[in-house]
């Protein structure tokens, strides 16, 4: 692949701007949730390459104020030369070992593409990866001097990345997509795919949200053609929430709030991704993904154990001990990142629908909303199968004890 002519500044590295006005709602969290980083000299930037987004919202009765996003996108990387033309076909998947990260990859092989890996060097290498028939790389986005390597020759990039738990949000979620956004834009990138979270801009006082909406309006305003995808959740993260405790004969946590996610499967995620990618009149427009039915904790829990035919040991946690507990972490510097992760599980335990109306999608992108699959149909398939191999593998441990 034939690399583009291009200079990375020092300055790329450094990410931009997040700011946080106080209101009555995130007055708690303006200490933990205020950061500020400049991303070049003031003398080195045109002023037609800054980028401020304003805007509000009301949530409820209350009105949430000024939040401003400031970040410069085209700041500390020069396109020096238009280089050479790269296959439309040619695209890097950040993230590739995640839950989403892995169907895209998946997805994209089936399609025909040619798909690099944007991974961490990790102690066990990614090698199912390249077994598909990917090419993996190595790069961190919490060091953005790794990042422009891994987009020559690339056409198309894929978003799929989140910090690890043991992080704090804002290093790969913040910064790092700061960085990475900027580079793309420096490499000329001819199209930019990030997923979001639905209704991250109505929680302004839930850190991994308002991070998500403001790099939504950074990449908004930095000039690449992208799309932007907001997810409601995944079918696959009941598998280990839900389906596999109440088969071990564990316990299976809740909360007693009528919260309603509308889950879908990463396989449909991945399949209306490409869908996507192909239909120009999707170019700069902002998605939302969501399963066929929005269901309660309860109903989920209910549906395991109606496959499972067995029941479920439920211990419910109250959200008002959500809250709690989140309020002590916020008194320790140490324990901010745990906070700012239980605001989030705050949100998912409130009286909250994370589900939108999908017909309007549908008929953008050519697809026939039957063709989603229903958690009915995901767990009945899971159940099934997983029950049928438990049930095999007592049968051969029963004819080991007869042979022995």
């Amino acid at each position: 692949m034939a690399a583009m002519a291009w200079r990375l500044p020092t300055q790329l590295a450094t990410p931009g701007k997040l700011h946080h006005h106080n209101d009555s709602k995130t007055a708690g969290y303006q200490s933990s949730f205020s950061w500020c980083r400049t991303l070049a000299p003031d003398h080195l930037l045109p002023s037609s390459s800054s980028s401020s987004s304003s805007f509000s919202t009301s949530i409820g009765t209350n009105t949430r104020r000024l939040v401003r996003c400031t970040a410069r996108a085209g700041v500390g990387a020069v396109n020096l030369a238009p280089g050479t033309p790269v296959r439309p076909t040619s695209i890097l998947v950040v993230g590739a070992t995640g839950t989403l990260g892995r169907q895209i990859v998946r997805r994209a092989l089936d399609e025909g593409y040619d798909v690099r890996c944007l991974v961490r060097p990790r102690p066990a290498p990614a090698d199912f990866l390249r077994d598909w028939g990917a090419t993996v790389v190595n790069a961190d986005l919490s060091k953005p001097e790794t990042i422009p390597a891994t987009l020559v020759g690339i056409h198309t990039v894929i978003d799929c990345a989140t910090g690890r738990p043991e992080e704090p949000i804002k290093t790969v979620d913040w910064e790092g997509k700061v960085a990475l956004i900027q580079c793309a834009k420096a490499m000329g990138i001819q199209k930019f795919v990030f997923y979001s979270i639905h209704n991250c801009d109505k929680h302004p006082e839930v850190p991994l949200m308002e991070i998500k909406y403001c790099t939504e309006k950074f990449l908004q305003d930095s000039g690449l053609n992208h799309v932007i995808i907001r997810l409601c959740g995944f079918m696959q993260g009941i598998i280990g929430q839900y389906a596999v405790p109440i088969l071990e004969e564990k316990s299976v946590w809740g909360t007693d709030a009528p919260t309603r996610i509308a889950y879908m499967d990463t396989q449909d995620v991945a399949r209306l991704t490409f869908v996507a990618l192909r239909n120009e009149k999707v170019n700069g427009k902002l998605l939302t993904f969501a399963g066929p039915r929005a269901w309660t904790t309860q109903e989920v829990i209910t549906l395991c154990e109606r496959f499972a035919g067995q029941e479920a040991n439920v211990t419910t946690v109250p959200v008002s001990v959500l809250r709690v507990t989140r309020q002590l972490t916020r008194l320790f510097e140490w324990t901010n990142d745990v906070a700012d992760r239980l605001a989030f599980s705050e949100v998912l335990s409130s009286d909250t629908v994370f589900s939108v109306p999908m017909n309007e999608t549908f008929s953008l992108l050519g697809v026939d909303g039957k063709d989603i699959v229903t958690l009915e149909k995901y767990l009945q398939d899971y159940f099934t199968n997983i029950l049928k191999k438990l049930k095999d593998l007592k049968a051969q441990s029963k004819q080991s004890d007869i042979y022995f």
